[in-house]
């Protein structure tokens, strides 16, 4: 029997739902302002991490003025309080206990990541972790998933990765890995069609029966 591929998670949103979390509290802002958070802005901030950056100019435009200090503010403690209670993805542990080997890849600073592993007791599931602390390349370059391949001492056909936004399967696949995306999100998912495979939920994801030409 082949042997499970090395997984490489991305961290945000696939093994925590932080990104979620932090769309919320922006929904948050929206409703304090009395402001309607469209769909299109919605999709616009999912997975990007200049999120932050189209929200406020869209809020600047709705409201005719900059967002205030005080309310940016407000809007972060908004997400600090809401991501220290965001749960792990439904599967994360299952999988993972699978996993003969798995790394973090994520542009998120190592600092956040480690944080929340360790809430969630996760952390001793990851050989390592290549953060966006890593490089000044983040997602959709491929350079955090080419620095996790060499760290991880194995070759694409070797490992997979899952994302759950086009960036980073974008990023994965130009590495030369395969991707699996498991968006957080159902709006997410028509971004995702160029991912190698789209599961609704990591429980879907069988790494003892993995084949990479059946992904």
């Amino acid at each position: 029997m082949p042997r499970p591929p090395f997984l490489m998670l991305d961290f945000d949103g696939v093994v925590c739902d932080t990104e979620r979390a932090a769309l919320l509290a922006w929904q948050d802002l929206y409703d304090r302002l009395g402001v309607p958070l469209s769909a299109e802005v919605r999709a616009g901030m999912l997975g990007n991490s200049a999120g932050a950056r189209v929200a406020l100019a869209d809020l600047a435009d709705r409201l005719g003025r900059p967002v205030e200090d005080g309310e940016w503010a407000w809007q972060r403690q908004r997400r600090t309080t809401r991501c220290a209670a965001a749960p792990a993805r439904p599967g994360v542990d299952r999988l993972l206990r699978t996993a003969e080997g798995a790394a973090i890849v994520s542009s998120s600073p190592a600092a956040w990541v480690e944080e929340h592993l360790r809430r969630l007791g996760l952390r001793h599931h990851f050989a390592f972790l290549v953060t966006g602390d890593d490089t000044d390349r983040h997602k959709p370059e491929p350079d955090l998933y080419l620095l996790a391949l060499e760290r991880a001492g194995v070759g694409a056909d070797s490992a997979l990765a899952v994302e759950d936004s086009p960036r980073g399967v974008r990023a994965a696949q130009a590495a030369g890995l395969r991707c699996v995306a498991v968006p957080w999100e159902p709006a997410g998912a028509p971004g995702l069609a160029g991912a190698d495979a789209v599961l609704p939920s990591l429980n879907e994801l069988d790494l003892l029966s993995y084949r990479p030409d059946e992904v």
